[in-house]
């Protein structure tokens, strides 16, 4: 499995408050745009597989909103995750 427990426990710690709290929205955000760069990949090598796209196509919408909510919560650490993981260009 390409997601194990300790690799979610590290993307809290390093992203959230803490690697018990999973509720955070940078922690979920970190979350999500590594499981969205995993399911691009797959993509690129199965390019007929439909229901990972429309999954990978739900992820997004998730993230994006998650983001959207930080932006109107605070500013400030919207820039902060945005930075830390390049999602911008």
């Amino acid at each position: 499995m390409y997601l194990t427990t300790e690799k979610k426990q590290e993307f809290f710690k390093t992203f959230g408050t803490s690697e018990v709290d999973t509720g955070t929205a940078e922690g979920q955000i970190a979350l999500f745009s590594y499981r969205i760069n995993h399911l691009t990949e797959h993509l690129k090598k199965n390019k007929k597989d439909f229901s990972t796209q429309q999954a990978l196509i739900k992820l997004v919408g998730k993230r994006r909103r998650l983001l959207d909510y930080l932006k109107i919560k605070d500013i400030g650490r919207y820039r902060e995750i945005i930075k830390a993981l390049k999602l911008r260009k």
